[in-house]
């Protein structure tokens, strides 16, 4: 057999090494300092074989330089003599279903420039050998930042079936790159190498390309000197037939290209597997979904602030905050497995992120409050900053301290008012817990001017005494309505009777039921793909243990009330209980529109079990859908768990209507028969996982769980035609998630007045996702997104710029623009903002 007809075999070293997982971050830095020091030997004395090595993951290289200088030298070397392979081209493995779109770019960007600066490569396969599961979203962002294929190891063979280990991957947008999910896994174990590449052999046999991934793995290790022999023994032993190579993935998919148009198409996404992670360690999920809000939402303010003349743009600032973003989104600390000690260091990290955010927010507010008026004698400032390019309409809430302590028994009451029109407003119970009339909170609906600081001024009256709400009746359903929502609460079971919006009932009775279900210790769920033994559900606390679990000085409390009311809302509170654990639900209903806003705080004592709130629709075969990464999809309707991130959507074709979700935190859910159940949280043991029909747990000794103590949610509710929810959904996730921020604030008066804002969209379904200063120059980059699937043109409108375009997109179309502020010039770019 010549050598042209000889089949060839892909030999991919590699050392799959979590920096974090069964161990903490230090541990991960000492195994990758090991690992890279030895593979780096090895290309050397290889250097008759080929021997390649590759490696991804920017964090890794970023500790041998700053802990290793002279190997990070001897590495960039390696690299140049074609040795050493710069593989993936990533920050680091992320998560691929909870991580959001934009926080993929991100994690491109991070790893794009830092390969291209250190090394001068720029990888064209993206690889993602861990991750559970991948969200289709994924393509068109690979495709938009120069990737022409993927390589990924999960779900498994056992778990999904595919046409074949190659094909092509098409995202929602049409884009497509190839892909290639991996025979078992990532590594091979130690002397099992040729092994694995006997299987693959076998696997491909009508293959002339085929690609092995080997080296051991999980914590580092890679080649080893045995693994090394023994194939160069199976070389020799198959050169008759196969050649085979130490190679690189984008040497294998040079090769696949060739037979491109013969691979099967996938249109769908890769999921599932590993669902408990969904929900398990909802601590990190929470603070993960709270940091990218304030990243996405900071570099907007700045942009703004800076593009006026305000203020700098804290660009060192803004990219620590996003290192700390992208290290959480690795996928063994945002799905939840690892240990107690690695979810404590990715609250850490997040945290450190929030604070470098909140300081960068503040400066950002405080600029772009230039040129507001000095206040009026007796008036109290309130500033809100939209960041936005569209009007929201809204509940804000906002403290502020009073001049004075009125130390009397009266009550100072306050009236908010824009441009001396008094708004729907009320007095609510502030944060602090001083019997004192000093401290307020307000609350008040207000329309907020898009991408600009829209005021409104708080008026005192003292009364004698503070109005108390009224109360609800222990036997008859309280009834909420304001003409475009109809809300019951049941007083006897603390639960929703009835949703209405403009005359249509959404939830059958008992809506929001906290219901309990059968777990184990397992954190990631392993081999199961479904959370459906209900064991019990949250009750109603009788009046005697509602006012122990409230903290009241009396006997008894209605465990449903009236616990705030005024023009703005009502808030209606619900005490449950169920074994060791109890839940808080404050129903806030607002006097204007259809949504409902939900706060749930749990206070979890629960083991081996599974939270799930319950939303049961009146339709029994309605379809279900959930946001994900630049896209939405219709979602398991069989009671299978399900990963979605902002929001979802229950929609009857029958009715012509559709129940919409937004949460601020949570993940995981399933549906079946009409009932929607949002994962809230579980409690498996740490890093637990079922493995050879073994006992998980020791039963000699207390061992800790996951998500025991406090947790708080936000859910809202909202209703309407099946076309008006997913056009208005998007926008409505992004302002609950990105919150306009409010303070009061007595502005100096100086400065120039913002009266345009900085970006202006027309209606319709285009969002912006990003607006950031650039990687590489001082113009302004502007990602705009079409979310609901259809073709839809939008007007871009830059009034300081003098730009008002009208842009045509094509449906789930990402685009990018960049802006020159000193030309005006306003072009489309790639993803990775490189010339088109």
């Amino acid at each position: 057999m010549s050598e042209q007809e000889k089949k060839r075999i892909h030999l991919v070293c590699n050392a799959h090494l979590d920096p974090e997982w069964l161990w903490e971050w230090e541990e991960g830095a000492a195994a990758m300092l090991g690992t890279f020091r030895q593979a780096a030997e090895f290309c050397d004395e290889y250097e008759g074989e080929a021997f390649i090595f590759n490696h991804n993951e920017v964090i890794l290289y970023r500790w041998v330089e700053e802990y290793e200088p002279e190997l990070f030298v001897k590495i960039q070397r390696l690299v140049k003599e074609g040795k050493w392979h710069i593989m993936g081209g990533w920050y680091l493995q992320p998560d691929c279903n909870m991580t959001s779109g934009e926080s993929f770019v991100r994690q491109i960007m991070l790893g794009r420039q830092y390969f291209k600066n250190k090394f001068g490569k720029v990888p064209t396969t993206a690889i993602n050998f861990d991750p559970f599961g991948h969200t289709r979203g994924l393509v068109q962002i690979l495709a938009k930042s120069g990737y022409d294929s993927y390589i990924f190891c999960r779900p498994e063979e056992r778990e999904m079936k595919l046409e074949a280990m190659d094909f092509i991957w098409e995202g929602y947008d049409g884009s497509q790159v190839m892909a290639h999910r991996s025979h078992d896994l990532y590594l091979s174990f130690l002397g099992k190498a040729s092994k694995k590449v006997e299987e693959v052999k076998e696997l491909c046999a009508d293959q002339d390309d085929m690609m092995v991934l080997w080296g051991v793995g999980n914590h580092g290790g890679g080649a080893s000197r045995k693994d090394l022999a023994m194939l160069k023994d199976l070389k020799e032993k198959l050169s008759a037939t196969h050649e085979v190579v130490h190679s690189t993935p984008e040497n294998y998919f040079e090769q696949l290209a060739k037979r491109k148009d013969s691979l099967p198409v996938r249109q769908n996404d890769l999921n599932s597997t590993l669902v408990g992670c969904y929900t398990t360690q909802i601590r990190i999920k929470q603070k993960h979904r709270q940091l990218e809000n304030y990243l996405f939402m900071t570099e907007k303010m700045s942009v703004f602030a800076w593009s006026k003349g305000l203020m700098k743009y804290p660009e060192d600032e803004l990219r620590e905050a996003m290192y700390d973003l992208a290290k959480a989104e690795f996928h063994d600390i945002l799905p939840g497995s690892s240990i107690e000690a690695v979810e404590e260091a990715g609250l850490r990290v997040m945290d450190h992120g929030l604070e470098i955010l909140s300081r960068v927010k503040a400066r950002a507010f405080f600029a772009l409050a230039k040129g507001q008026p000095r206040a009026k004698e007796g008036e109290t400032p309130i500033l809100i900053y939209n960041p936005h390019p569209f009007p929201i309409k809204t509940v804000v809430e906002c403290e502020f301290q009073l001049e004075n302590q009125n130390r009397e028994d009266s009550f100072t009451d306050i009236f908010v008012y824009q441009n001396d029109q008094l708004l729907p407003c009320q007095v609510e119970d502030e944060q602090a817990n001083l019997p004192l009339d000093w401290r307020k909170k307000v609350s008040f609906i207000v329309e907020l001017a898009p991408t600009q600081m829209t005021r409104v001024d708080c008026r005192e009256k003292v009364i004698p005494k503070q109005p108390k709400p009224p109360k609800i009746s222990a036997t008859e359903n309280y009834v909420f309505d304001n003409g475009e929502m109809r809300v019951e609460i049941n007083p006897t079971s603390g639960l929703i009777d009835s949703y209405i919006v403009a005359g249509k009932e959404m939830l059958k009775k008992g809506g929001a039921k906290f219901l309990v279900l059968h777990d184990d210790e397992d954190a990631w769920g392993t081999d199961i793909y479904e959370f459906r033994n209900v064991i019990g559900e949250f009750t109603l606390l009788s009046p005697k243990r509602a006012a122990k679990f409230a903290g009241v000085h009396v006997e008894e409390l209605q465990p449903v009330r009236i616990v705030e009311n005024g023009n703005a809302r009502v808030t209606v509170e619900a005490l449950f209980g169920y074994g060791d654990s109890y839940i808080c639900q404050r129903y806030h209903l607002a006097h204007q529109g259809s949504e409902l806003e939900m706060e749930t705080r749990v206070h979890w004592n629960e083991k081996q079990r599974f939270l799930k709130m319950s939303l049961a629709t009146v339709d029994q075969k309605p379809e279900f859908y959930g946001q994900v990464a630049y896209g939405y999809d219709r979602l398991f309707e069989d009671g299978r768990e399900s990963v979605a991130q902002r929001w979802m959507i229950v929609k009857s074709e029958q009715e012509d209507s559709a129940l919409s979700v937004i949460t601020d935190s949570t993940y995981g859910s399933d549906f079946k028969d009409g009932e929607l159940r949002v994962s809230m949280l579980r409690s498996p043991a740490y890093a637990g996982m079922n493995l050879f029909g073994r006992k998980i747990m020791k039963q000699d000794r207390y061992s800790p769980r996951i998500d025991q103590g406090h947790h708080i949610y936000r859910t809202w509710l909202n209703a309407s035609s099946a076309e008006g929810r997913f056009k208005e959904i998007e926008r409505e996730s992004i302002a609950h998630n990105e919150k306009p921020m409010a303070l009061a604030f007595f502005p100096s008066g100086k400065g120039d007045l913002d009266t345009e804002g900085f970006i202006k969209l027309s209606e319709g379904t285009i969002l912006v996702t990003a607006i950031k200063k650039a990687e590489e120059s001082d113009d302004i980059i502007i990602r705009l997104f079409e979310s609901s699937g259809n073709a839809e043109n939008c007007i871009v409108d830059l009034p300081g710029y003098n730009i008002s375009e009208e842009l045509k997109f094509g449906p789930y179309e990402i685009k990018t623009l960049s802006l020159n502020p000193q030309t005006n010039e306003f072009k489309e770019v790639s993803l990775v903002e490189v010339e088109l």
